[in-house]
């Protein structure tokens, strides 16, 4: 399958109770995909992805909730995500979708399938386990604002270069395109014991782990492939983002998958 190589994304927006929930949708005759990126990310974080992928899919990529160009909610609760969506895919009428969650998206794309069987088909969940338990308070510490971007990314120490996607200029300096506030406190309400949900559905899914990952390690990656019915897991050689560390090899295992559905 060759790569698209084919006009930008459409970027479109739904609105759920005033507030705006951006997207970007790259076409396509293939199956629907909806995309959801990790914290710190956005929906052109699968850019790569959906050049690779081509006409396997219709890629739609979800920023989330206080990400990108999507505006800040009144919460980062379990739910509000979850919901967020499944409003996107009954917005654009899709049902059965392919869910593909990386980190944070993982743990809601695979909660998606639990609560709303039927707009999911099947999943494909990268680096994230049933449990988690992870800090960003780290992320306090980020300047809000800075009079210019290399001040900005002075500010950011070693983890600007993993935030080069996020940086943007605001009227009043250069920021990011989240608040670090908000999301240590997603985080904190991310961190928790979801096996019922991850067991909930029987749906195709595909496991994905980075082999140097620091949030999934391999016992609980194993565990969770074993006891969830039609679960494959595939290990690649990368850490916790493993789309953007080897982008054709998480697209080979991202094709194949949908290939077996």
């Amino acid at each position: 399958m060759t790569s698209r190589t084919g006009p930008e994304p459409e970027r479109a927006a739904v609105y759920v109770s005033g507030r705006r929930l951006s997207f970007l949708d790259f076409g396509g005759p293939g199956r629907p995909l909806l995309a959801l990126h990790g914290h710190f990310g956005e929906a052109r974080t699968f850019s790569v992805l959906a050049r690779e992928l081509g006409d396997a899919c219709r890629l739609v990529a979800l920023d989330q909730r206080g990400h990108g160009h999507s505006d800040r909610p009144a919460d980062y609760s379990r739910i509000g995500y979850v919901e967020d969506a499944a409003y996107v895919l009954e917005h654009l009428g899709i049902g059965g979708a392919v869910v593909l969650g990386h980190s944070l998206g993982g743990v809601n794309a695979y909660q998606l399938a639990a609560r709303h069987p039927g707009l999911v088909g099947a999943l494909i969940v990268e680096d994230i386990g049933a449990e988690v338990d992870d800090d960003l308070s780290f992320a306090r510490s980020w300047p809000h604002r800075a009079s210019t971007r290399a001040r900005l990314l002075e500010g950011l120490g070693p983890s600007a270069g993993y935030l080069l996607e996020a940086v943007r200029e605001f009227p009043d300096g250069w920021g990011l395109a989240f608040d670090p506030q908000d999301m240590n406190a997603s985080q904190q309400l991310l961190n928790g014991d979801y096996w019922d949900d991850w067991l909930a559905g029987d749906c195709p899914a595909l496991l994905v782990r980075g082999s140097r990952s620091g949030v999934l390690c391999a016992e609980h990656a194993r565990a969770m492939a074993a006891r969830r019915p039609r679960t494959r897991l595939v290990e690649l050689p990368a850490g916790h983002t493993v789309h953007g560390t080897v982008p054709r090899e998480f697209a080979g295992a991202v094709r194949e998958f949908l290939r077996s559905l």
